[in-house]
C-alpha cells in the first residue's frame, strides 16, 4: 500500500515545481561556482603544482583576503540556498515506483551522491570557520576532493536535466504569488546570514558581525590569533635565539644584528582560511635582503622553519616572487610594538597575497632552495 508521503497527491504545495527549482538552482549554482573557484585558488596557494609554482601572484596585496573572504561568504550563503532547493524538490524522493528503469535508478543514485557531497562540503566548511574539527580525517584534503565530487555530480545532473531546465529557465506567466513570497523569503535569509557573518572580512559590515566566529579587531595587539604560542610550544623562545639563513653563503644573526639592519614597514593583511582578515602595520627586515646576502639566485625559493614543536605548517615554502617582493618582511614588530608571543616573537614572516597559515610565526631558519 502507498501510504504517507508515498501516496499519490501527498504533496499539494504548488512551490514543488520545476520553475521554482530552476530559479533556486541558478542562485545556488552561482554561489557554488564562486565558492569552488576561490577555494581552488586557496588550495593552489597552499599546495602549488610544480608547473604553476613560479607564477603565483604576490599582488594585489589584498588578493587572497578578497578571494578567501568571498569563498567563506559564498559558502555560508549556499547553506540556506541548498536548504531551499532541497525543500523544493524533496517530494521526488517519494516517487513511485522508486526506479522506473536502469537509467532512472542511476540518475537517482547520482543525485544522492551529489546531495551528500554538497551537504558534507558545506557543513564541514562551516565548522572549519569555527575551528571545530569533530571528524577523524584531514579537513583540507577532504574538502578539496569533496568539492570535485560535488562539481562532477552537479555537471552530470545539469546534463541530465538540461531539457527541463531550458523549458523553465524563462519567467513563467502568470507569476504565482506563493512563488514570489517564497523567493523573497529565501533572498532575505541569504542576505541576513551574509550580513551577520561577512564583517570578519568586509570592514563596513563589521558592526553587524554578530555570528561570525572572529572579530578581526579583537586579540593580542589588536589582531586575532588562531594558533597560540602555548599551543605551538613556543612561549619561551631560546635566550640565545639566532636567525639561521642557509644558502651558498650561510650565516646567522642575533636579534640585535637584525635590528641594526635596514628596517622597512609594510601595511599588509593577515587573511586566514577561516575567512577573517585584519590589516596591520608590520616592520622588520626584507626577506630579499636576507636571501641576497646568502647568495641566493633571483629564482631561488625558500624553506622556512618555525620554532614550534609540531604542526602541519611548522615547515613551509615560499616561491621566488614572494621572496623577492619588497613588501615581504621578516617582521619584528607590529603596529609599532615588539611582536607578542602569540603573533610570532621573536620573528615571523609577512608577505602580500598569501594565506595566513603560510605567514610563518616563530621563525628559526630561512633556507635557500633551488
Amino acid at each position: 500500500m502507498r501510504i504517507g508521503p508515498l501516496r499519490e497527491g501527498a504533496f499539494r504545495s504548488r512551490l514543488h515545481d520545476p520553475r521554482t527549482a530552476v530559479v533556486i538552482g541558478r542562485w545556488l549554482g552561482t554561489a557554488l561556482l564562486i565558492c569552488f573557484l576561490t577555494g581552488l585558488y586557496s588550495h593552489v596557494l597552499q599546495d602549488p603544482p610544480s608547473w604553476l609554482r613560479d607564477h603565483l601572484p604576490s599582488r594585489p596585496v589584498d588578493l587572497y583576503r578578497a578571494s578567501q573572504g568571498l569563498h567563506v561568504i559564498s559558502g555560508i550563503a549556499a547553506i540556506p540556498l541548498l536548504g531551499a532547493k532541497l525543500w523544493t524538490v524533496y517530494p521526488r524522493l517519494f516517487e513511485w515506483p522508486p526506479a522506473r528503469s536502469v537509467r532512472h535508478a542511476l540518475e537517482r543514485l547520482g543525485i544522492l551522491l551529489l546531495v551528500a557531497a554538497m551537504l558534507l562540503e558545506l557543513f564541514t566548511g562551516l565548522l572549519n570557520t569555527l575551528q571545530w574539527y569533530v571528524w577523524p580525517f584531514p579537513f583540507r584534503q577532504t574538502h578539496f576532493w569533496l568539492a570535485w565530487i560535488a562539481v562532477g555530480g552537479l555537471l552530470l545532473h545539469l546534463a541530465v536535466k538540461a531539457p527541463e531546465i531550458a523549458t523553465h529557465w524563462r519567467r513563467a506567466r502568470p507569476q504565482l504569488a506563493q512563488r514570489r513570497g517564497f523567493l523573497t523569503a529565501v533572498t532575505a535569509s541569504v542576505l541576513a546570514v551574509t550580513a551577520v557573518t561577512a564583517g570578519q572580512t568586509v570592514p563596513w559590515l563589521r558592526r553587524a558581525d554578530l555570528l561570525a566566529p572572529r572579530r578581526p579587531d579583537i586579540g593580542p595587539q589588536g589582531l586575532p590569533v588562531n594558533r597560540t604560542a602555548a599551543a605551538a610550544g613556543t612561549t619561551q623562545p631560546p635566550t640565545d635565539w639566532r636567525l639561521k639563513v642557509t644558502g651558498p653563503r650561510s650565516y646567522e644573526l642575533t636579534m640585535d644584528e637584525l635590528l641594526a639592519m635596514d628596517q622597512h614597514e609594510a601595511e599588509l593583511p593577515i587573511a586566514c582560511v577561516e575567512g577573517w582578515s585584519a590589516t596591520a602595520r608590520w616592520s622588520g627586515v626584507r626577506i630579499r635582503d636576507l636571501v641576497t646576502r646568502a647568495g641566493a639566485a633571483p629564482t631561488a625559493r625558500l624553506r622556512i622553519t618555525s620554532l614550534e614543536t609540531a604542526g602541519p605548517y611548522r615547515v613551509t615554502e615560499m616561491e621566488a616572487d614572494y621572496a623577492r617582493d619588497p613588501l615581504t618582511l621578516l617582521a619584528l614588530r607590529v603596529n609599532g610594538a615588539v611582536l607578542a608571543p602569540d603573533h610570532g616573537y621573536p620573528a615571523r614572516v609577512i608577505a602580500p597575497g598569501r594565506p595566513g597559515v603560510l605567514q610563518t610565526k616563530w621563525v628559526e631558519r630561512l633556507e635557500v632552495i633551488v
